[in-house]
């Protein structure tokens, strides 16, 4: 039996190559059109293979008949793979929109197809409406070279933090299966381990002992790399973009350390037209629910930087304490402190949205939040 194929012809009128891409870890999933009505075209090449993508780029024009010179338009969802794709397509010419993932629509169904195939399929005709829809998607802002490279230093800091927590908590975790409290500091707990003893009176276990202080040697370790990050950061230059934000956020009480995250995330490069699009961007919007006559709150959308909204919520709780004659913290008062323990749990959150919002219209505008008091200079 012969196959045969039949050559498809396209009458549509486009000026512009739409193109999507699918990122996969082994392979890139491309879907290219020109318009509605149009039968995607899907192709797949090895990821991170430029140079199979101009090949795929020149061959779509040609197989939809459009010039050389045409405009190819492409998107692709934001993950892994960061922005150096962004940065290799525009240099090509192209214009790229990075999407955030959570904004993309999907069906509701229960259960639903899903493959790389539709999602490209699905993601180019998507890209195609938001040419003339405004509410399509949410796009990434990407940052220059020099801005994202800042955020590695805070970034890192959070992450050895943590990790320092993890293995505090894993050492504590051994001991307790032995019967053996430590509250507070655990200085000096690699020459107290031969000396402490099980539930029965008996020493730790050679095998636990030895798990242990290897444990120790690694918390160890990484209290040298955070004061060796904390020392690098207190080395950068004032003439470096940022710092003269990180010094003004700093002359408020009960912000100290949090004003590096906060400028090198959200205020440092990115412009926000409103309180709305900040609240957005760290996620902490309200998403009401309303069908009929049923109304509800769902809580915060969540959908915005997560450690950016961890330290906001966080530098609301010092606000609290530390800016007992704030506006902000008399609301806060008045509202939720005597809600009890849950009351207080929302309402922090809600403090959170509008403490963000205040210190960034303090930052383009140099008006200090209400009733809030600078540090004493010495």
């Amino acid at each position: 039996m012969v196959k045969r194929t039949t050559q498809q012809e396209f009458n549509a009128i486009s000026s512009f190559l739409y193109l999507a891409f699918e990122l996969g870890s082994k392979d890139w999933k491309l879907g290219f059109s020109i318009g509605h009505g149009q039968k995607t075209r899907i192709r797949a090449i090895t990821s991170g293979d430029v140079e199979s993508l101009r090949q795929e780029i020149k061959a779509a024009k040609e197989r939809f008949k459009l010039p050389k010179q045409c405009q190819v338009m492409s998107c692709y969802e934001a993950g892994r793979d960061g922005f150096w794709l962004h940065r290799f397509l525009t240099s090509e010419g192209i214009q790229n929109v990075i999407v955030d993932s959570s904004s993309i629509e999907v069906n509701r169904r229960k259960r639903r197809a899903k493959s790389d195939r539709l999602d490209a399929n699905s993601l180019v005709t998507m890209l195609m409406r938001s040419t003339y829809e405004r509410k399509v998607w949410s796009t990434v802002r990407v940052p220059s070279v020099e801005d994202e490279d800042r955020r590695q230093l805070s970034r890192e800091l959070a992450t050895l933090d943590k990790e320092r927590t993890r293995v505090r908590n894993r050492i504590r975790a051994f001991l307790i299966t032995q019967g053996i409290k430590i509250r507070g500091s655990m200085d000096r707990l690699d020459s107290k381990l031969e000396h402490l003893q099980t539930w029965d009176k008996q020493p730790i276990p050679p095998g636990l002992r030895n798990r242990i202080r290897r444990e120790w040697e690694r918390l160890m370790f990484l209290n040298e790399q955070i004061r060796a990050a904390r020392r690098e950061r207190e080395d950068v230059e004032e003439s470096e973009p940022g710092v003269e934000k990180i010094q003004r956020l700093q002359q408020l009480r009960a912000i100290d350390s949090s004003a590096w995250p906060m400028v090198r995330e959200l205020f440092g490069w990115r412009h926000f037209k409103n309180g709305k699009q900040l609240g957005s961007l760290c996620g902490l919007t309200p998403t009401p629910y309303q069908s009929g006559t049923s109304y509800g709150e769902q809580g915060i959308s969540k959908a915005g930087i997560t450690h950016v909204r961890r330290i906001a919520i966080e530098l609301a709780w010092n606000w609290i304490r530390y800016q007992p004659k704030s506006q902000l913290t008399c609301w806060f008062n008045d509202r939720f402190q005597k809600g009890g323990k849950k009351s207080r749990k929302v309402g922090i959150v809600a403090l959170a949205r509008k403490l963000i919002i205040a210190l960034w219209r303090y930052l383009e505008t140099g008006v200090l939040p209400e009733g809030a008091e600078l540090k004493a200079t010495i």
